[in-house]
């Protein structure tokens, strides 16, 4: 036991105190936060960039549309006071307008224009070319102010008053989602969603990360003749436990740190939305209970110990790493599979795809903590997974661990499966 600790505590403490492992655990949530504030920080300064006030609308309707649409983009960018402006034009007239706005804003006169014909009062079509098509917040706005002028300009034609037409047209519906579980209501289900879909990615990277990890540090021990010194006077089996146990650790405290640092930000979100003058988006922390948080960490140890023992053997099979790339397909195959059924399964979490992939050991570690924040999986399903996923790490372990203890010390070509079957029963 004690020279499994030593292991531990120096495949830990290599890679805790490593620069990199630093900056990856700093800038992970740097990240997240980017991504929180530098969109909605971007759509004010678009919105602001795209000037529609320098819009001319050509109103070939006949019935004062364009003033209504005018008014409705009043302040667009461009302060409070100014608006686009309106040509009444004719019909016949109208591919004429066209031509001159499309030299106005080819000289930088006009920024675009807008066409409001026939098509659009019957509430089919409009017409925008500028040179702000490509922005998105911009042509929202303009789509936006039309429809809402031509519903309430169709609501008057059939009788109904202006004031009562604003009144119909000018809220939009929030629809909402609410989780129910066996303790009681559970917050918002998008929410929930998308704190599953983070989990499950959360997982998916740092067994993918930390997995490759062993698997070059096990390589490096070889290459250097290392593996030799060490194997002199601890077991190969301890060497493997302790190398495994050690980088898991390291991939734990990652993730709490990120996890911390997460719920951190998301708790104080006002106060740092308002340091770069943008509105915090609303946000329930979805409730996650302690035993639901012991069955995520059960996963995730249990996940990680089945392919970092996987990741270990090939590299002990291996001598390079241009062998270890093509050794270990078969190990990343099963990762991406699991991988790709996160989106699927999110979208159906209680079908026969979830429940089947729930209980496969490879894809069990992501795809399991991805139901348990999303719905209430059933206990003898949640209990079988980790049965089926703790013997199948045992069964794992025991392999790579034989495959470890011969191919630690050989070296040459890459053993067939017939010499990988020698090595087992050898060992």
């Amino acid at each position: 036991m004690a020279k499994l600790w030593a292991v531990i505590k120096r495949e830990y403490i290599e890679r805790v105190r490593t620069k990199w492992f630093i900056i990856a655990t700093v800038f992970g949530p740097l990240l997240f936060a980017a991504l929180m504030i530098v969109p909605a920080w971007l759509t004010i300064k678009t919105k602001s960039a795209a000037d529609l006030s320098s819009t001319v609308i050509l109103d070939a309707t006949n019935t004062g549309l364009g003033a209504k649409v005018s008014e409705s983009l009043r302040g667009f960018g461009s302060g409070p006071e100014r608006v686009p402006d309106v040509r009444v034009v004719a019909p016949s007239a109208l591919t004429e307008a066209e031509s001159l706005a499309t030299a106005e804003v080819m000289r930088k006169q006009r920024s675009g224009y807008l066409v409001l014909d026939q098509q659009t009062v019957a509430g089919e079509s409009a017409r925008y070319a500028g040179r702000h098509a490509s922005s998105l917040t911009a042509m929202e706005a303009v789509e936006d102010a039309v429809e809402k002028t031509v519903l309430a300009y169709r609501f008057e034609a059939e009788g109904i008053s202006a004031e009562k037409a604003r009144e119909l047209t000018a809220g939009r519906l929030r629809f909402r989602t609410e989780r129910i579980t066996d303790e009681g209501r559970g917050g918002s289900g998008a929410i929930s969603a998308f704190f599953g879909l983070g989990i499950a990615f959360l997982l998916y990277m740092s067994i993918i990360l930390y997995g490759q990890n062993i698997l070059r540090g096990v390589i490096e021990e070889k290459t250097t003749r290392v593996a030799e010194v060490v194997v002199s006077s601890v077991r190969p089996e301890t060497l493997l436990a302790g190398k495994v146990l050690g980088v898991g650790a390291v991939g734990l405290t990652q993730q709490l740190v990120w996890v911390a640092t997460v719920v951190a930000f998301l708790t104080y979100r006002v106060q740092i939305f308002n340091v770069f003058g943008i509105p915090a988006p609303p946000f329930v922390m979805p409730g996650v209970s302690p035993g639901d948080g012991l069955l995520l960490l059960l996963f995730f140890v249990l996940g990680f110990v089945f392919y970092a023992a996987l990741f270990a053997a090939v590299g002990a099979m291996v001598n390079s790493d241009q062998e270890a790339q093509q050794a270990a397909q078969p190990v990343m195959l099963m990762l991406i599979a699991a991988a790709i059924f996160i989106q699927p399964v999110t979208f159906n979490p209680t079908g026969g795809l979830a429940t089947t992939m729930s209980w496969l050991p490879f894809s069990s570690p992501i795809i399991m903590p991805l139901r348990l924040t999303i719905i209430n999986v059933p206990t003898t399903e949640l209990i079988g997974s980790l049965i089926v996923l703790l013997l199948s790490c045992l069964l794992v372990v025991w392999l790579a661990a034989r495959i470890y203890r011969v191919g630690l010390l050989m070296y040459g070509k890459r053993p067939t499966l017939r010499e990988l079957g020698h090595w087992i029963r050898y060992a």
